[in-house]
């Protein structure tokens, strides 16, 4: 990469590790190539400041708050553009952010999410873009699975008599599952492990290990075809780039 593009990393990295403040948003996001009032940065509101939530959402503080703003801002950046730049800056976000990110993680753009402190990933996680985490009953991601374009992933529901009326449940996605693009999987659902979810499929029931639904609801289809292949030996790799311990 860029010597350039590694020194604003390093940079960048510095300021989220030791503690982010107002003045050091300012700062990535002159170095990102954003530009907003200072005021906004100031007086901080996010729409999931306004979000009604259940007992088991704990507030976002003040450095949370910063650095979810930061996620979404890197959108209006032209650096989003640059795959590796965008790839790292993500991580260091994330990595700070989510309540757990292991190694490798590779987020596109497009990708977002209402509270980032309810997102937990293992390693060699990947959303492709547009992916939506709705993480209010919380969201646990194994690792190698693979996340596909515009897919939505929900935690809460509203009552059907009574609107106000909320129900939090949380998603569990297990080790080496592939959920393919404009899947819709909904609150209270897990996900098994080596599992295969159709594009445009609605889930709305757990899904057993190493199985193949797909459908509006899913349904099981049969067996995945791994040919006793499994874990590592399913070869979960989604670039042919590894973006792990990052020389910046």
């Amino acid at each position: 990469m860029n010597p350039e593009a590694k020194a604003i990393l390093r940079n960048i990295s510095e300021l989220v590790k030791s503690g982010i403040t107002g003045r050091d948003v300012k700062s990535i996001l002159e170095l990102i190539n954003v530009s907003v009032p200072a005021w906004m940065v100031d007086d901080l509101r996010l729409y999931s400041d306004v979000l009604p939530v259940g007992a088991l959402i704990n507030p976002y503080s003040q450095e949370q708050r910063y650095l979810h703003f930061l996620w979404d801002s890197f959108e209006l950046s032209p650096l989003k553009l640059h795959i590796d730049f965008a790839v790292y800056f993500r991580q260091i976000i994330a990595k700070k952010l989510f309540k757990g990110c292991g190694e490798n993680f590779i987020a596109l753009k497009g990708v977002s999410f209402n509270f980032g402190h309810q997102i937990e990933l293992g390693d060699n996680v990947f959303f492709n873009e547009n992916v939506f985490l709705d993480a209010k009953g919380g969201i646990t991601i194994g690792s190698n699975v693979g996340i596909t374009e515009n897919v939505m992933i929900f935690t809460h529901s509203h009552g059907e008599d009574i609107h106000s009326t909320r129900v939090y449940k949380p998603v569990v996605i297990k080790d080496y599952a592939k959920i393919y693009s404009k899947a819709l999987i909904n609150l209270g659902v897990t996900i098994g492990e080596g599992s295969i979810i159709g594009a445009n499929s609605v889930v709305t029931k757990d899904v057993a290990d190493y199985t193949m639904v797909a459908g509006t609801p899913a349904e099981l289809i049969r067996e995945r075809r791994n040919h006793g292949n499994y874990g590592l030996e399913l070869q979960h790799k989604w670039l042919i780039h590894d973006y792990k311990n990052p020389d910046c």
